[in-house]
């Protein structure tokens, strides 16, 4: 008789535990659908987590981790997680600031002399905001001739080419240019420091205590790694279609982080333990450096931070060779989403966003259709004008206009056509993004994207004959680089040679310059040496021999 007013409560709690169950069963699926396209035994895929407060909420794996062995990917699948790696390197310089062993002000070449001097102080703080003007490593590395996935480099290899550096791209916090060599540098700085290398003090100092078993910097190719998911790329001859693509470098700092998706679960947590690091490393973490413009910059030390729909980010993704990764923060909504995949085309970005969605959905900005809500104006009379390679002041970079059926066309890694909104601005359809386009004449018709393109490209054309071209034949040599290029006339282009790379035709751009795999090389009027500029690395000097 006691016991049976018991029961109606009894069974009304347990009612309400199957409800929350079944909510939970149902977000579980609206996350699950999101990767339901790599849910297959025949695709690459990834691993997802979600934590809330640092607490898992969700985790699971989609696709194959290992084709030779058909074993699929979980949340325990150890992935390369790349740039991802950059805060827990920015965490373990954190680390000895507390101990006052070092400081964000220090020179760089207090600890790494083989840094040259370029007349300029570049400080720990300048490197890890991507500030330095320090040219990047891996686009140094693939100019020489160094080869994905077939050359193995090392530490060495990036500071011996760092050392052999005459120039920066431009003087310190005068801009941010991302810089994989600062975090490099800052690996380095560690192991300088406490005569451990990066692995073995992020596993004594940060994984270890945080329980992080499954995750360490790696330093050596050849190491066994148990449990690890391997990178794959596409290629019509392989099987289901793909070839293995697994990075082959030592280099650690800027890259190398070996995770799963449950440990970097328990990494979020400590953002609100901070058991790691305690109050102190995390009163810079969040950091923002100044330029000397004013502009204040959202890149922290190895976080962005952003927006998504009205909602605050923190953010970070990575890609090298097969994999690509994704660690996502919403702090004002205490959530964390980590996707890790093991092929290109993932785009776990994209992926952990939409997952962001279910949970965050009543809380986010609806989404808008740039398209449909842009008021759009009838382009202009003299599109002609617009059409052509748009170069950029100081580091010779370009943009591309093209023209398809009355549209003008951006062309960069992708097409995309542009919608007229204003006078002189265009929007990327697809995208936010916008472009100031003013038309002129050669060398007067500008281009920038706004709102922060602060230096115009200028419109420029060039169309040489053949004959024009023989006065660029020769061997060029780059001390910067160690390496020779070598040009000659073919049937109707200037070739290029090179001891390691593909030979391959150059397309003219503007007056003494060329395209070359994605770089400019811009000649002097004696054509005697020329520079050489590509996204991270500007003006690398080859000269000519006799």
């Amino acid at each position: 008789m006691k016991r049976k007013p018991l029961l109606l409560p009894l069974l009304s709690i347990l009612g309400l535990l199957q409800m929350g169950c079944t909510e939970t069963s149902k977000i579980d699926q609206q996350v699950d659908a999101v990767f339901a396209h790599m849910d297959s035994t025949t695709t690459p895929g990834c691993a997802c987590s979600v934590t809330r407060e640092g607490n898992i909420i969700y985790e699971n794996g989609f696709g194959i981790a290992n084709f030779e062995y058909g074993i699929e990917i979980t949340p325990t699948s150890i992935f390369h997680v790349a740039s991802v790696s950059k805060h827990f390197t920015a965490m373990a310089i954190e680390l000895l600031v507390n101990e006052g062993k070092i400081s964000w002000d220090d020179d760089i070449r207090k600890y790494v002399p083989e840094v040259p001097d370029f007349g300029t102080t570049i400080t720990l703080r300048q490197l890890v905001h991507h500030v330095s003007g320090i040219r990047d490593q891996w686009n140094l590395l693939y100019r020489a001739g160094w080869r994905w996935e077939a050359d193995v480099v090392t530490q060495k290899d990036v500071l011996d080419i760092t050392s052999r550096q005459t120039a920066l791209n431009f003087q310190p916090e005068e801009r941010y240019l991302y810089s994989n060599t600062g975090f490099t540098l800052l690996a380095v700085v560690v192991e300088r420091i406490t005569d451990k290398t990066l692995r073995e003090f992020c596993e004594d100092r940060i994984f270890k205590p945080l329980g992080m078993s499954d995750t360490h910097f790696h330093d050596d190719h050849e190491m066994i790694v148990p449990n690890r998911a391997w990178g794959y790329a596409s290629d019509d001859n392989g099987y289901l279609g793909y070839r293995i693509s697994i990075p082959d470098f030592d280099v650690v700092g800027a890259t190398s982080l070996f995770t799963t998706v449950r440990d970097l679960a328990i990494w979020d947590k400590n953002f609100y333990t901070k058991q790691v690091g305690g109050d102190e490393a995390f009163s810079r973490f969040y950091d923002q450096i100044i330029l000397k413009n004013g502009d204040t910059l959202n890149y922290m030390h190895g976080l962005a931070e952003g927006d998504y729909r009205g909602l605050m980010t923190v953010s970070h993704g990575g890609a090298d060779a097969g994999y690509r990764s994704n660690f996502l923060r919403f702090p004002d909504h205490d959530l964390t989403i980590s996707v890790l995949c093991n092929f290109p085309s993932s785009n776990p970005g994209s992926l952990a966003r939409q997952v962001a969605e279910v949970y965050l959905k009543e809380q986010m900005e609806p989404k808008s259709e740039e398209d449909e809500e842009v008021n759009e104006l009838d382009p202009p009379d003299n599109l002609d004008l617009f059409v052509g390679v748009y170069v950029h002041p100081l580091s010779n970079n370009i943009y591309r206009i093209g023209l398809e059926e009355d549209t003008l066309v951006y062309r960069g890694g992708r097409d995309y056509k542009l919608m007229r909104t204003a006078e002189n601005e265009y929007l990327l359809k697809g995208t936010s993004a916008k472009l100031e386009l003013i038309a002129g004449p050669i060398g007067e018709g500008t281009a920038r994207f706004l709102p922060d393109g602060e230096l115009r490209y200028r419109r420029a054309s060039w169309d040489p004959l053949l004959s024009d071209l023989r006065v660029f034949e020769g061997i060029y040599h780059s001390k910067e680089l160690d390496t020779e290029y070598r040009f000659e006339v073919g049937d109707s282009t200037l070739v290029f040679h090179h001891r390691k790379m593909e030979s391959a035709s150059l397309e003219s751009l503007f007056r003494n310059a060329f395209r070359l795999n994605g770089a400019t090389l811009a000649f002097s009027e004696n054509k005697s040496s020329f520079t050489l500029s590509d996204g991270r690395v500007w003006n690398v000097l080859f000269e000519k021999m006799e």
